[in-house]
């Protein structure tokens, strides 16, 4: 799913507002029903005061997950009461618990100085906010000493 995204240049973004915005456009006029009136065709504005960025940032791709999520239930809801089923919906989550689960992983795997560095802290109190203590390394060591 995620593979066409990733085959791009190097220093390209792998997901665009711009580009998701020109895809949707083209569904929205594929979907259409009646043409197109002529006063209606070129009504896009050349110059807009805010146009669709070439990537993300932390809020806007906040959105477009929780957008994403809305949509997904939705049509669970709907597919569900046309069978006559109980929707299963993708529970309420957000962006930084991917931060939370990536930094988890890194402390982890590389300790906490590596996963402070990688996370962009300049203080160990705050990466330890983020990346949770490995518990199983705990009973690791408690199982050897006895």
């Amino acid at each position: 799913m995620l593979r066409p995204y990733l085959l791009r240049a190097a220093d390209a973004y792998c997901f665009s507002p711009a580009e998701s915005e020109a895809k949707r456009h083209v569904k929205m006029r594929a979907r259409r029903r009646t043409r197109v009136q002529p006063s209606q065709r070129h009504r896009r504005k050349r110059h807009p005061v805010r146009a669709p960025k070439a990537c993300y940032t932390k809020d806007s791709y906040g959105r477009a997950i929780q957008r994403g999520i809305a949509k997904a239930n939705r049509q669970a809801a709907e597919e569900a009461a046309t069978i006559g089923a109980d929707p299963v919906l993708i529970p309420h989550w957000h962006l930084n618990q991917l931060r939370h689960s990536a930094a988890t992983q890194i402390r982890r795997q590389f300790g906490l100085e590596a996963a402070q560095v990688i996370l962009g802290h300049s203080k160990a109190d705050v990466t330890q906010v983020y990346a949770e203590r490995d518990t199983g390394l705990a009973v690791n060591i408690m199982r050897r000493i006895g």
